[in-house]
């Protein structure tokens, strides 16, 4: 009997190792910018970890035992990436984090934790910012919540108006040669900016950014005028939050049910968006989602995990059908027409000089009727 109970153990541990091996095959992976680093497509972002206080009162709810199920639910998936930040509630979504890691067992060099510094932390003149003195400080109070002895990409939260550029960089490049931080990003930084920092990186031999952390969706889109040109040609990856633009492509939200009772944007309404662009959106979007039998948030997450210059997409949950529905869209692949419809209702208006290039270099290659290209890009959506 015991021979027998031994047996069927064994072929119940290999069915459970098959299927986690199944669910792992499904999700994707891709190197982070221009390191070889790989990470998932998907990674899961803890802001909704902690128990709802200060900033972040209407977003986080989950508490550890809920974080747990969430983190298993996302390593069974095949995602080894989450991101956190050291003012998600006061520090308890890295602290929560770094516990779910030990209470689930994970290997720590099975998972790529990635959190960021520059948020006021404290009431002092100093607990904001990149100087070096509070990346300093920051960096040792995440690893002691994360309780791990190094980070695998610690990232500037936003754009620090005060801090030279060098100093920012020069700190980063320190904890890299210490060993607590393995790679660099910025989150929420302009085109300049990111293309100054990348030119001191090289000049001053120093730790380079790999990695954009930035608001990206089908209800906005601005990046794509100035940052992911920028991103193409430097080899910086791109990591995508809000990619359901704070909830507004959820499926709760429509032009006749613009303020659901049940959704955090009705209390919460950010990032910016142009609603009544939106409300097109969702329009197009509601006969694709129907006809694959999924919702509009799948659809909006495999919309963006279809673009080239995507990294990975950061998806939030507080509950774990929420997280259910946003890993399927990891098996989500949209037809050419489909992402043409989506590309075509949310185009971006015409801008300059993004309306000129076109125009200026129709027969750079040879004679071309320029004129077609200057009245395509000012044709009114």
């Amino acid at each position: 009997m015991r021979s027998l109970a031994r047996a069927n153990d064994r072929q119940h541990t290999a069915k459970e190792t098959n299927y986690s091996q199944e669910k792992e095959n499904i999700m994707e992976y891709a190197t982070l910018g221009n390191t070889g680093l790989q990470v998932s497509k998907l990674c899961f972002g803890t802001m909704t970890f902690g128990d709802g206080r200060g900033l972040f009162k209407a977003l986080s709810a989950v508490g550890q035992a809920g974080a747990d199920e969430l983190i298993k639910a996302s390593i069974d998936s095949g995602i080894t990436f989450f991101d956190t930040a050291d003012n998600y509630t006061e520090g308890e979504s890295e602290r929560i984090l770094g516990q779910s890691l030990k209470n689930l067992n994970i290997t720590r060099k099975d998972v790529v934790i990635a959190t960021k510094v520059y948020s006021r932390v404290g009431p002092g003149r100093n607990d904001v910012g990149a100087s070096r003195g509070h990346i300093m400080d920051g960096v040792e109070a995440s690893l002691l919540r994360l309780q791990t002895d190094h980070i695998d990409l610690y990232q500037i939260h936003a754009n620090d108006s005060v801090t030279p550029v060098e100093e920012t960089l020069r700190a980063l490049d320190t904890l890299v040669q210490q060993g607590k931080v393995r790679y660099i990003g910025c989150s929420n930084w302009q085109a300049w900016k990111i293309a100054k920092a990348l030119g001191i990186s090289e000049f001053r031999n120093l730790a380079r950014f790999d990695a954009l952390q930035a608001y990206y969706s089908l209800a906005g889109r601005d990046l794509e005028r100035e940052l992911v040109p920028l991103l193409e040609s430097e080899k910086v990856g791109l990591l995508v939050w809000s990619p359901l633009a704070g909830g507004l492509l959820s499926g709760k939200f429509s032009r006749t049910n613009q303020k659901p009772a049940d959704s955090r944007r009705t209390d919460y309404d950010f990032p910016l968006v142009d609603k009544e662009r939106t409300w097109k959106i969702l329009d197009v979007m509601a006969p694709i989602a129907k006809a694959h039998g999924c919702s509009p948030a799948r659809l909006s997450l495999a919309w963006l995990l279809a673009k080239p210059v995507v990294t990975s997409v950061i998806i939030g949950a507080k509950r774990l059908d929420q997280l259910q529905d946003n890993l399927a869209a990891i098996e989500l692949t949209l037809s050419q027409d489909e992402l043409r419809q989506l590309n075509e209702v949310s185009a971006l208006p015409p801008e300059y000089p993004g309306w000129a290039l076109p125009f200026q270099g129709a027969d750079r290659l040879g004679p071309k009727d320029r004129n077609e290209h200057l009245r395509e890009a000012i044709k009114p959506r």
